[in-house]
C-alpha cells in the first residue's frame, strides 16, 4: 500500500466533516446505492436506503457515550482497477462523556472506494473493531455509567 492520493484525501476529509455533523443524508451520500459492511459481528449487504434510517440512531447512541470527533490518522491505498481503490484508514475517536475523564480510541478499516460520476463511493466497508462493544467495555455509554 502507499500513501493516498489527494483524491482519497479529500473523499476522506468530507467524509470526517459528515461524521462529525448531524445530516445522516450527508454521510450517506458517500456509499454506493448498496455496499456490503464487514465486521467483527460478519458481513452484510446494505441499501443506502436502509442505511439513512438506521444513522441516526447509531449517532445518537455515540453522541450519548461523548463522542466528540473523529479523525483520520492515516490513509494507504492501493488501486485495483480503473475504477475501484483499496483504502486503508487510521481513526481516532475522542470521547468525552459527562464526568468522566476523556478517552481516545484509536480503530481501523478498509475501504473499497469505487469511481462514479459524481466522485468516490463507498462499496465495501471492512471494519477491524467492534466499536460499540469498545465504547461499552470502556463504560461510556449511559447504561454502563450509571452502573459504576
Amino acid at each position: 500500500m502507499q500513501r493516498a492520493s489527494e483524491r482519497v484525501k479529500t473523499f476522506f476529509d468530507q467524509y470526517e466533516l459528515n461524521i462529525g455533523g448531524s445530516d445522516p443524508a450527508g454521510i450517506a451520500a458517500q456509499y454506493g446505492d448498496s455496499f456490503v459492511f464487514a465486521g467483527p459481528q460478519g458481513t452484510q449487504a446494505v441499501k443506502r436506503d436502509d442505511f439513512v434510517k438506521v444513522l441516526p440512531k447509531r449517532q445518537g447512541f455515540f453522541k450519548s457515550a461523548g463522542l466528540r470527533s473523529s479523525t483520520v490518522l492515516a490513509l494507504e491505498e492501493t488501486t485495483v482497477d480503473d475504477s475501484c481503490v483499496l483504502v486503508k484508514a487510521q481513526w481516532r475517536l475522542r470521547f468525552e462523556p459527562a464526568s468522566m475523564p476523556a478517552s481516545d480510541i484509536d480503530v481501523s478499516a478498509m475501504y473499497l472506494l469505487q469511481q462514479y460520476p459524481d466522485g468516490l463511493r463507498i462499496v465495501v466497508q471492512r471494519d477491524y473493531d467492534d466499536l460499540t462493544k469498545r465504547v461499552q467495555e470502556l463504560g461510556l455509554t449511559a447504561h454502563e455509567r450509571s452502573n459504576m
